[in-house]
């Protein structure tokens, strides 16, 4: 990870670690990096429903005019949207202005390839060079300063391209949908009313300051309600930028990442999809999943967290699917970073083909109890001292035949500690918090 961007962008506190001059910067050096002799850049524009996001569009589409390129503004949308516009339109790359999952305080800027896929560590390491004031850059004058264009039809063609892909109508099926307040709002119910289904709706009645707060796939809670109340199908929760999804089985049970690989994967061995009969997931995946998998006869092969990462595996090994427990889930055929509301049509047409309920679907994936928590810290690297290293160490031994995963969030000022046993996750998860809180005191931070 590099100063300002993580393993998904720029994040931080809105107007504090990630301003409005910062957003102008990161489009002034986009703007000239993609310049063309005789020809503009082209430079796609999303955002999530924060109130901050507004702002830090302005701030950026500026920059990237007062380099000479131009703007294109997709409005509220969703990552995946971005992603799919900036590589099938021809765009020399794109911005999603989100802080996906965290609070409506915190904003990001995440920076997406012509590829569409995440931008190179190359490119990253200037644009962080730049804000630190590293080189100058020339302003545009006269006819050459850019121009802002409106391009909500891109938006409506990523609707488009998402009403292709299911083979068959969502009529008759009870669908629930939690939009976290956040992008999904702008475009997830509108796919699943075009399909047939009778959607029901929690989560979409967004503020600019409601993102993620007590809904979406970070708190499940009220989808898991509106699906046992109303006795839906299935339900799915979106994050703020709609780049995961959680499923909620007709009992009001959760289906996390994991049961999406799982039952995605099984689905597409036995339709000959599977390349290589292979997986990717990151080490928080719980190992239940990979026994299970293994029994299908299919690999699983385990990178760090990040969608970046599981990409880069994807392609490595060549595989088709991949993703992450927290619901990032990669179709390669389709898209090239994880997408919430494809995920969704993907599972529905998992249940329609096989007619059988999620609950069926996932029976054979068999977990071992597992939980994550998160420490807040200020210097991340603690987890390095000796403190906590030992701490680890001695949890590891309560877990029998279990692991513990200690790392530092890509996104958020914490630390997650993962344990995964039959017996002792509570005991070891709090060994381990009580000596990171107690190396942050001794570090003074």
């Amino acid at each position: 990870m590099g100063k300002y961007f993580g393993t998904d962008g720029f994040r931080g506190r809105a107007n504090e670690t990630l301003t409005a001059s910062h957003a102008f910067k990161v489009g002034r050096i986009l703007g000239c990096q993609f310049q063309k002799e005789g020809e503009r850049a082209k430079i796609a524009i999303g955002k999530d429903t924060r109130r901050s996001s507004y702002m830090l569009e302005y701030a950026l589409a500026s920059g990237i005019t007062a380099s000479g390129a131009d703007a294109y503004l997709l409005h509220v949308t969703t990552t995946p949207s971005v992603s799919y516009v900036v590589k099938s339109e021809g765009f020399d790359c794109g911005v999603m202005i989100s802080a996906s999952h965290n609070p409506y305080e915190d904003n990001g800027l995440k920076l997406i390839s012509r590829f569409g896929e995440k931008m190179d560590d190359e490119l990253l390491r200037r644009v962080e060079q730049y804000l630190d004031g590293e080189f100058a850059l020339p302003l545009a004058t006269g006819n050459a300063i850019g121009r802002t264009v409106d391009f909500i039809a891109g938006r409506n063609r990523y609707l488009g391209y998402l009403l292709s892909l299911p083979h068959t109508s969502f009529r008759g099926m009870r669908v629930g949908l939690d939009c976290a307040n956040g992008s999904a709002w702008a475009i997830s119910k509108a796919v699943f009313d075009a399909l047939g289904a009778e959607v029901s709706l929690t989560g979409a009645e967004p503020d600019g300051v409601n993102i993620n707060l007590a809904c979406g796939s970070t708190h499940p809670e009220r989808l898991q309600a509106l699906v046992r109340e109303k006795k839906l199908d299935v339900g799915f929760a979106f994050d703020g930028d709609a780049d995961r999804c959680i499923c909620v089985d007709e009992r009001g049970q959760i289906v996390d990442g994991d049961g999406v690989l799982y039952l995605s994967a099984k689905r597409m061995k036995a339709k000959g999809e599977l390349e290589k009969n292979g997986v990717a997931v990151t080490v928080m995946s719980n190992s239940g999943l990979i026994k299970s998998l293994a029994r299908e006869g299919i690999v699983c092969s385990v990178t760090p967290v990040g969608d970046r990462f599981v990409y880069e595996e994807m392609l490595a090994k060549g595989y088709a699917l991949g993703g992450e427990q927290s619901g990032h889930i990669i179709f390669r055929k389709y898209a090239s970073t994880g997408d919430g509301v494809l995920t969704s049509l993907m599972v529905m047409e998992t249940m329609l083909e096989t007619k059988c309920p999620l609950s069926v679907l996932t029976e054979g994936l068999k977990t071992l109890p597992q939980k994550i928590k998160s420490v807040p810290v200020k210097d991340k690297s603690i987890i390095g001292s000796k403190r906590v290293t030992d701490a680890v160490r001695n949890a590891e031994k309560r877990l029998s035949g279990g692991r513990l995963v200690l790392r530092p969030s890509g996104t958020e000022p914490v630390v997650r500690i993962l344990a995964e046993s039959e017996s002792g996750i509570d005991e070891a998860i709090a060994d381990v918090e009580r000596a990171i809180k107690e190396e942050s005191i001794c570090a003074g931070s």
